[in-house]
Parts: structure tokens; sequence; C-alpha cells
């Protein structure tokens, strides 16, 4: 008896137990459901860690469209979770991959409605709620499943909207009443709501003119409190913007997509914008175009009242022998060279030369600080971006250049990637010479977080050889020392691996590909380029280039 009461006294139990609850929660964090269940069988205060807080305000529920048996306990898990920690959630994602048949949409339907009725009775916390990608227009949404979804829904908005701060709903793909349904339920029993980010992108059916429906521009009037509006062009109108304006005082960000495929032929007044950027004072536009790319449907889009930040241009393989990409970048580009800082392009310009105009619009944009472009370029446009670097005539910060290979045209091709990033830090240009973009501060955290992820994992997997039964609370020193010491070894075995896995994959994230058996002469001058400019690269950028035949 007076044996056993000496090895539970509190100062022969091992090192672990007087591990700080900060760096013990840390470790929890790292954990699976799983692995967490197991870790709260150890001690008394892993157990308690288990009901911290703090390990469960952030939850991610993905749904396959094809589960499989793995994939289905780890959701039934995922989900039990949820209902028994319920009330600490803040943010809540919920994921639903393709689903191939009606089976699936009636189990997600009827699972969905289980958790959001636990959580609208449990929980007063929620924040965020992302729930993206639903395709409800598909034919494996049955009409009687998707009702029964969308009531489920409305009715938790109903209840928990006043205490959401975030709302995602990307992706739903709904009719207008439908999804003007759900949005009104945010401001139920009340003439407005406190979200304050909506991302309402795709969230409408393809083919829709939103922007002429009168019960749309009702339910927006509702959001008095946006800072960020994700949505498409077919939902902007001048009424909109005309609520917009009333509570213009918070708004920062408008993300905007304008797909080929919904109706974007709508007059909107450049003095509607005008205003709009007066009231708001700190807005900014982010355009996002796949597959509108000429010139007459852009210039109807882009107008120069606008206030706008980035702009994206995506072809997705569009393809048109009279299509024509310079007076795009000639005549309206260049106009929002005072506020446009990032640009991203992506087209099919085997038919003509673009490097000129494509340098004289980053020369001409003095806020510019990102570009990235996908298209046929001659290798020596890096040298052109690098001199006007060198000689301070362009601000960017990030450079990132892909094209294909040019051909019959007869100047030179290749996909290829340049990336380079300036304003790096002193101690930053020792690490650039071994990984070409990774900063200081990130690899430290990365693998302080790395260290406590191997602390954790290699605890659970050591521990049990050493201690049989999970349950007792109280260690023997000397196998204490030993799993210790074999969950350091593991630390360092998994840090050396993650670490060279990481220069890995950031050394070969760069490259130029060519649809030639050899790059000798793409390497010549690549190599004659960084001779050149090296004492530029060494000193501000983060610079690296390789080559990669396709044949």
């Amino acid at each position: 008896m007076d044996e056993e009461s000496e090895l539970i006294q509190p100062q022969d139990q091992s090192c672990w137990a007087a591990l700080p609850d900060v760096c013990l929660c840390r470790v929890f964090w790292w954990l699976g459901d799983r692995d967490r269940s197991r870790a709260a069988l150890v001690c008394r205060k892993w157990n308690q860690m288990m009901y911290s807080a703090d390990l469960w305000r952030y939850r991610t529920i993905t749904f396959s469209g094809r589960p499989s048996r793995v994939h289905a306990s780890e959701v039934e898990s995922a989900l039990w979770y949820v209902k028994k920690f319920g009330r600490y959630l803040e943010r809540l994602e919920v994921k639903f991959l393709n689903p191939y048949n009606a089976v699936l949409t009636k189990k997600f339907q009827v699972t969905m409605r289980g958790l959001l009725s636990c959580l609208s009775k449990s929980n007063n916390r929620l924040k965020s709620l992302s729930i993206q990608h639903l395709e409800l227009d598909r034919l494996v949404w049955r009409n009687s499943i998707r009702s029964s979804f969308i009531r489920s829904l409305s009715f938790f908005l109903k209840k928990m909207g006043k205490h959401l701060d975030y709302l995602n709903l990307k992706g739903a793909r709904l009719t207008v009443e439908q999804g003007c349904h759900i949005l009104d339920s945010l401001s139920h029993l009340r003439n407005e709501n406190v979200i304050s980010e909506l991302n309402i992108e795709d969230y409408f059916s393809h083919h829709l003119a939103v922007y002429s429906s009168p019960q749309f521009k009702k339910t927006m009037s509702t959001f008095h409190n946006l800072v960020s509006l994700n949505l498409n062009y077919n939902c902007i109108s001048d009424e909109l913007l005309e609520n917009l304006c009333e509570n213009a005082s918070t708004l920062w960000t408008i993300n905007i997509k304008c797909h080929i495929h919904d109706p974007h032929g709508q007059v909107i007044w450049g003095m509607s914008w005008a205003k709009l950027a007066r009231q708001a004072t700190n807005l900014k536009v982010n355009f996002y175009f796949e597959r509108i790319m000429k010139y007459e449907r852009l210039a109807r889009i882009l107008l120069q009242e606008i206030p706008v930040r980035s702009i994206s241009l995506r072809s997705c393989y569009f393809s048109d022998p009279d299509w024509s990409m310079r007076p795009t970048l000639i005549d309206l580009l260049p106009t929002f060279r005072h506020t446009l800082q990032k640009l991203t392009f992506e087209f099919n310009n085997n038919h003509e030369s673009l490097d000129e105009e494509l340098h004289l619009l980053i020369v001409s944009c003095r806020k510019l600080f990102y570009f990235k472009i996908w298209a046929f370029l001659d290798v020596r446009f890096v040298e052109r971006i690098l001199k006007s670097q060198k000689e301070r005539q362009c601000a960017l910060r990030t450079l990132k250049v892909s094209g294909p290979q040019a051909g019959s045209t007869g100047w030179s091709g290749g996909i290829r990637e340049w990336y380079f990033r300036s304003g790096m830090k002193g101690r930053d240009k020792a690490m650039n010479r071994i990984i070409c973009s990774l900063e200081i501060s990130s690899f430290t955290e990365g693998n302080l977080e790395l260290f406590f992820l191997a602390v954790g994992f290699g605890l659970f997997l050591i521990l049990p050889t050493y201690f049989p039964d999970s349950t007792t609370v109280c260690v023997d020193h000397l196998s204490c020392c030993q799993a210790l010491k074999s969950v350091v070894t593991m630390c360092v075995c998994v840090c050396v691996y993650m670490l060279i896995c990481g220069c890995i994959s950031l050394l070969t994230q760069v490259r130029i590909y060519t649809n030639r058996y050899e790059t000798n002469e793409e390497d010549r001058t690549l190599r004659e380029i960084y001779r050149k400019y090296r004492k530029l690269i060494d000193s501000e950028l983060s610079y690296f280039v390789i080559a990669y035949p396709m044949m």
C-alpha cells in the first residue's frame, strides 16, 4: 500500500505531467478525432484537455461523392464530435464533393438536418459558416431532397443569423427565389443582418439574369455591415450599387466573377460606380473573367470609374483567329494604371507576339506588384522585366511567367515560369542560395508546428510500448526516459525528412517546359540572363529558373 501511494505522488510523475497547457493544447490541436480520444485515456490532465474549447472552435467536414468505408467512418466520427462539442464551435466548413446519385444527396440532406438542428439548440458562438459547391441544380438533387435541405438551412440561419459574421455559399447554384429565401433568413424578424463577409459566387444557376430581379435587390438591401462581397457580374446593377452606397463606410472589397455563360449584357452607368467609390473610400474591386476575352465585351464591364485593384483574364482554351489581345493591353488596361496592383493572364496568343505590349503595361502600372501570365512569350521577356526592375521602372515583387512552345511562329517558346519576390530581409539572403523562396520566419514557424506534431504522434505510438495500461496515471522514470528518447529521435527524423521534402518541392515548383528533346538554347539564354543580373537577383530577388523537355 505504501509503495502504491509513493507511485502516485505528483513529484514522481513523468515530465509530461508538467507540460504547460498551452503546449499540450497545441499538440492536441494537430491530432485527429481518433488520436484525441486515445490520448484522453492517458491521464486525468489529458482527459481534461480533450474538453478544451480551443480544440473545437474550427471544424471541417468533407462528404465524398464516392465514399469509401474508411471515409464513411471518418464522417460519422466527425459528426459525433460536432454534436458532442458543438457548443464550442465558432467556424464550421462543410464540403460535399461531386455526388453521383440521389442516394448520397438524400443521406447528406438527412445528416445536415440533424447536424444543423443540434447546433441551433446548443451553440451560440458560431461566427462563420461555409457550405460550398453544393450544385443544387444537378439532377442528383431531386426536388424533394433539395426543398428539404433548403428548409433546414433556412431554419438554421433564422436562429443563428444574429451571430454569424461570415457566410460562404459559393457554388450553391439555386434559383433566384430559392437563393433569396435563404438570404432573407439572415434578417428574420429584423430589417438588417450583421454579416460582414458574404460569398455568393456561383450562388445562382447559370444563365439567370439576377440583376433584373426586384427580389434580389430587396434582399441585398438588408446587408448593412458588409466589408467583403463576392458575387457574379450577372448580379450587378445600378440599384445594387445604390444599396451598397447607403452603408459604404465599411465596404472594403468586392470580388466579381464574370463567366461566359452568365448574362453580362446589362448596362451599368459609370456614375453609379463613381458614387460608390466616393462613399467607400477604401474600396478595392477585383475582377475574374473566364472566357470573356474580346475587347468589346471587356470594355462594357471595365469602366474607368471602377477602383480596380486586380484583374484576372482566363481564356480556358478559348481560341479565335480573329481575336486579338493587343487592344485590351494597349487601350483598356492602362486606364487603371493608378490603381491596378495584380494582373493574371491566361490566353492563347500563338498568332501574335505581345512581349512589347506586356512590358509597357507593367512599366505603366506603377502600383503593380504581382504579375502572372500563361502565354506565348520570348525567353528574353524575363530579361526585360529584370532590367526594368533594376532601373526602378516597375514595382513588381512577384513575377510568374508560363508560355507554351511557339513552334512555327519564329520566336522562341516553352512553358516557362519565372518567380521572384523583392524586399527580402538580410537574413533571408543566405537561404536564397539554398531554397528559392523559403523565408526564415515561415521556416522557423513551420518547424515548430512540425515538432509539436511529431511529439504528439510519436508519443501515442511509443508510450503504449512502455506502458501497456493506457489508463495508468503514474509512470516509471526509466520507462518515461526511454519513451521520451524515442519520441525525440522520431521528431528529429520526421523534421529532417520533411525539410528535405520541402526543399525538393520548393526547388521543383518553378519550371520551363519545351516540346523539344533538348533545352540547350533556353538554358544558355537563361544562364546569360542570370550572370548579367546576378547582383540584382542575389541582393533583392528570390529567383529560380530551370528547363524541362516535354518530349
